[in-house]
């Protein structure tokens, strides 16, 4: 697909950069990328090309030291943590490899407490996450309880608690085995197929596959 300006994620020329000590590490440089409702993009590159970092800044858990990331029209990047915070608990669903879930909680009240994070509380919601993700029966459990496949639908339903424009997801199938990973894959073409603007990074040959596109990093850059 191609890259227009009404498309729901927009990254305009980010740069991010640590230091430590004297050292600079120059984790993006100029990166820019458009999404639009529907579109599945994978990110690639080898470990340390910024993938990670580039998830953080769209997600609003790292803010870049240029450009900017916008979400539904709405400029994410560059306001105070506490705005950050609120846009991105309405505006984006965030799937990480080691999980969405605490563990003190069960399924059904880590997908509460997702909700009511956004000021919001919807059991109707909750209730057919947990059915179209093959989890009824499984909202009482805690995560320790769950095999590696439902922990991972688990997680995709907190990311899709409050109906996110975006869903971001770094390595969400990294520890599955290949049969999981093709259902939790199956799982996100379904999100795009709902106009969810869907971005994963991973170094999987099958979440490439999946994709609609696939932008490859470098260096913190786009090759």
């Amino acid at each position: 697909m191609a890259e227009v300006s009404e498309a729901v994620l927009q990254v305009e020329e980010l740069y991010r950069f640590y230091r430590a000590g004297e050292e600079e590490t120059l984790a993006l440089r100029g990166v820019s990328l458009a999404v639009e409702a529907g579109e599945f993009v994978a990110v690639t590159g080898p470990s340390g090309s910024g993938k990670s970092t580039l998830l953080a800044c769209l997600a609003g858990l790292d803010e870049p030291d240029g450009g900017a990331v916008r979400i539904a029209g709405t400029r994410i990047s560059h306001r105070p943590q506490a705005e950050r915070t609120s846009l991105r608990a309405r505006l984006v669903g965030v799937l990480f490899q080691s999980g969405n879930l605490l563990g003190h909680l069960t399924v059904a009240a880590n997908i509460d407490l997702a909700q009511r994070l956004a000021g919001r509380r919807d059991a109707g919601r909750r209730d057919a996450l947990l059915h179209g993700l093959a989890l009824t029966g499984r909202g009482r459990a805690r995560p320790a309880q769950l095999s590696g496949g439902e922990a991972a639908r688990a997680g995709l339903a907190v990311a899709l608690a409050n109906r996110p424009a975006v869903l971001l997801a770094d390595e969400p199938t990294g520890e599955l085995d290949r049969r999981t990973e093709h259902r939790v894959l199956g799982l996100l073409r379904e999100q795009a197929g709902h106009g969810v603007a869907v971005v994963v990074a991973s170094h999987s040959p099958a979440v490439a596959a999946a994709a609609d596109r696939t932008i490859t990093l470098e260096d913190g850059r786009r090759t």
